[in-house]
């Protein structure tokens, strides 16, 4: 019958279909296998045999046409698909590899796996699920902090040295220019400084300090405390000129620079500020030097961007009046306002560097590396930034005189305390300096950035990492 004979059609058609797609198929799970073998090894390749094998039985049950046979065998074929499926989940799992070694501990190889059994063995539900589980790979929190410290707070030594040389070549022309200049004014040795020949500098982006000295007259100038004069500023000292009545008033070279019978630290800074913006060759001292110096125009400092193929620097031009003794201040001309803009900012850096070096001889140098790991993370954050060097060294310093324990395992710890420590002065709104304990570092914090401060820091003690 036509029907019949129709009927046959379809079914012949719809066999030779089957055939074509098995073919294409079949072709298709070769090349996946073949591929797989090469980039997962045999043994990814096999659980990707056995997954693919299990997918394409579920299309062929899906997509053939269904009669009375098929009906009988679904029993079976579905038990044959949950046994491949439980070969899946009993398949071990490659292990994930340990991180780069950067942290404070080695990683330990991994112990080699038994040999396999020639026969076939019944592995339980248990033994299942211990293979399938991976590993969990957690970080301590004293293992994230070094790994901050390797990655954004330690200076490659090929770095620091070519920054010292740099900043000493520049110490030299600019000595040059100076005594060519202004060969009337006694200038002394140019000395190059800061944290970066302490061991205390932190990343690249602090700045490296030539110190470029007054050489003042004996006798004729005298050191007054900022708490004395009429800025009541204990954070200063004027430099008053003396023995008028035997050294007349232009006696002395630096007696132009006079404002009120005192040195005039802002009238020295404006001078230098315009002979370097203007009159320094920069780019013929660049060429030379094989940089690019630029002065930083903008900045109430005097500042010069250095830019080098291998790094950036950024220098600190700082006037200074260093007393005869070893006692006297050493004293900066800093850009201050109000009553204090003549007068002469004490710089405490030195003195503060000296202590850190002398507590950390019977160590290993904890507290200038805590040091360093908070200015790191001050830096790298927008609102901690407030938080220099002159705050955090007052608290690595009661840290260092208080605490006992300053072993590299502990250094996590002591990071934490020092946390605590910002947080309680915050809290006050009060962190005495300890060479000087009338100045106030929080002082100049207006109430809200105590509070944003505080904010922060108290944020970052209930969730460390946050900071790194």
């Amino acid at each position: 019958m036509p029907w019949t004979e129709g009927r046959q059609t379809m079914a012949e058609f719809s066999q030779k279909r089957g055939k074509q797609r098995d073919e294409v198929l079949g072709s298709t799970v070769d090349f996946l296998l073949a591929n797989a073998r090469l980039v997962l090894g045999v043994g990814g390749a096999a659980v990707l045999g056995i997954a693919t094998l299990a997918v394409k039985r579920l299309i062929d049950r899906a997509t053939s046409p269904r009669d009375e046979d098929d009906a009988k065998g679904d029993t079976t074929r579905l038990e044959e698909s949950w046994k491949e499926l439980n070969l899946l989940t009993a398949t071990p799992r490659q292990q994930p590899r340990p991180p780069p070694a950067a942290l404070s501990q080695p990683v330990s190889p991994p112990d080699p796996s038994p040999a396999a059994p020639e026969g076939p063995t019944d592995t339980g539900p248990e033994m299942s699920l211990q293979l399938s589980s991976p590993v969990p790979l957690c970080l301590t929190f004293q293992e994230k902090l070094l790994a901050f410290e390797q990655t954004h707070v330690t200076i490659p030594a090929a770095h620091v040295a070519l920054a010292k040389q740099l900043t000493g070549d520049i110490g030299l022309e600019l000595q040059a220019y100076l005594r060519n200049k202004f060969p009337e004014l006694p200038f002394g040795a140019l000395v190059p400084g800061g944290p970066l020949y302490d061991g205390l500098q932190a990343g690249a982006a602090e700045r490296v300090h030539i110190l470029v000295p007054l050489v003042l007259e004996a006798g004729l100038w005298s050191l007054v405390p900022g708490a004395d004069t009429v800025a009541r500023d204990p954070r200063c000292w004027a430099v008053r000129r003396t023995q008028l009545e035997f050294r007349p008033r232009g006696s002395s070279p630096w007696d132009r620079f006079l404002v009120g019978g005192y040195l005039s630290s802002r009238v020295l800074l404006e001078l230098l500020r315009k002979a370097l913006a203007s009159c320094v060759n920069w780019p013929a001292i660049g060429s030379l030097l094989g940089c690019l110096i630029r002065p930083s125009v903008a900045a109430e400092e005097l500042l010069l961007d250095v830019q080098h193929e291998r790094l950036e620097l950024t220098v600190a031009v700082l006037l200074v009046v260093a007393g005869a003794g070893p006692e006297d201040p050493l004293l900066l001309a800093w850009p201050l306002e109000g009553l204090a803009g003549n007068l002469w900012l004490q710089d405490l850096y030195p003195a503060e560097a000296a202590r850190l070096r002398v507590l950390d001889e019977r160590d290993a140098g904890m507290r200038r590396r805590l040091l360093r790991l908070l200015c790191g993370v001050c830096r790298r954050h927008p609102s901690l930034r407030r938080l220099d060097r002159r705050h955090l060294t007052q608290v690595v310093l009661r840290l260092g005189e208080h605490e006992a324990d300053w072993a590299e395992a502990a250094l996590g710890a002591r990071f934490l305390q020092a946390l605590e420590a910002l947080i309680d002065s915050l809290e006050r709104a009060s962190l005495p300096c300890q060479l000087n304990p009338s100045v106030n570092l929080f002082g100049s914090l207006r109430d809200e950035e105590i509070d944003a401060l505080g904010f922060a820091l108290f944020c970052g003690l209930q969730a460390p990492e946050w900071l790194l």
